[in-house]
């Protein structure tokens, strides 16, 4: 039996489909109970599926309503919230620096928010880069060297950006160099553990060319793990640079160096219009950012532009 449906247009598609199924359903019902009475095992084994993914996303979402309610949320409170925030972007047009004198701090205090960020990325790379490898389950086969290999990753990368930032200005004193330890130490945890989840992710078949040809485990590293890796590393470093700028910002506040400590001295002191002035530079800072790491991991991977 053949069945020959013209449709034109989406209403006509959407009929067509509702005859089809008026005309087939008993058909079809009658064959899925057939199917059941002879295999009622795999039918019993897809309903407790479907019965426990219903309760997952019941528990999902009950645990959702309870976290609302006790977090005391509200709707008028955010309502409220967003005409006070617009009041306050009132505030901030125009852009205002002040004086010229000024915007030379800002500007200075800018580009030592954008070198916390770079030198302390690229010094955590470095340093978690071999870190990746002992903590990557294909190339370092000792259990227990693995294990504490990532679980230091987990505890370093435990801690946020901002509570080291606070435990180095206190090692080291307030200034741009607390906030370069304190980046790095951020991102060796997640470094090491992206890095070794990378590892673990190449294809074996060219490491398995370079043991076939009596290379050394050294050999291996370098001929056949290191060249699938180093796009993707390159992709996470590039884009930690640019995500470290806004958390360079926000270490600046505690006394970090960078620009945040003007931005929240601005905020202090209700000195809008300089705010704003403060957030653009820091939103060019990171636009240009992104466009020096789009052609830095290009140049690394190629132009492999994807063709619609």
């Amino acid at each position: 039996m053949s069945v020959v449906v013209r449709t034109s247009g989406a209403a006509g598609g959407a009929s067509a489909t509702r005859r089809i199924r008026a005309a087939l359903g008993p058909a079809a019902r009658a064959e899925r109970a057939a199917l059941e009475k002879r295999h009622p095992e795999i039918f019993a084994g897809s309903r407790t599926a479907r019965a426990g993914g219903v309760a997952v996303v019941a528990g999902l979402v009950g645990l959702l309503v309870f976290a609302l309610l006790r977090l005391d949320f509200s709707f008028a409170r955010i309502g409220s919230g967003i005409a006070q925030l617009a009041h306050f972007l009132t505030l901030m047009i125009p852009p205002s620096s002040g004086t010229w004198v000024r915007f030379g701090l800002f500007v200075h205090a800018l580009g030592e928010t954008v070198a916390i960020a770079l030198v302390g990325t690229l010094a955590a790379a470095v340093l978690a880069f071999p870190v990746g490898f002992l903590a990557a389950r294909n190339v370092v086969p000792g259990r227990f060297l693995h294990f504490f290999a990532r679980r230091g990753l987990d505890t370093i990368r435990g801690v946020d950006t901002l509570i080291w930032a606070l435990i180095w200005i206190n090692v080291v004193g307030l200034g741009p160099f607390a906030g370069v330890l304190a980046i790095m130490s951020s991102d060796f945890g997640a470094f090491g553990k992206l890095f070794s989840e990378t590892i673990e992710a190449v294809d074996r078949k060219p490491v398995e060319g370079v043991v076939s040809t009596g290379g050394s485990r050294l050999a291996e590293i370098r001929f056949a793990i290191l060249p699938q890796i180093l796009p993707v590393v390159a992709g996470q470093v590039l884009y930690y640079v640019e995500s470290n700028t806004r958390s360079a910002t926000i270490i600046g506040i505690v006394g970090a160096g960078g620009i945040g400590m003007f931005l929240s001295e601005a905020i202090h002191t209700l000195e809008w219009q300089q705010v704003s002035l403060l957030v653009l530079m820091i939103l060019v800072a990171v636009a240009v950012i992104d466009q020096i790491s789009a052609r830095i991991r290009f140049a690394v991977i190629g132009d492999r532009r994807i063709e619609v």
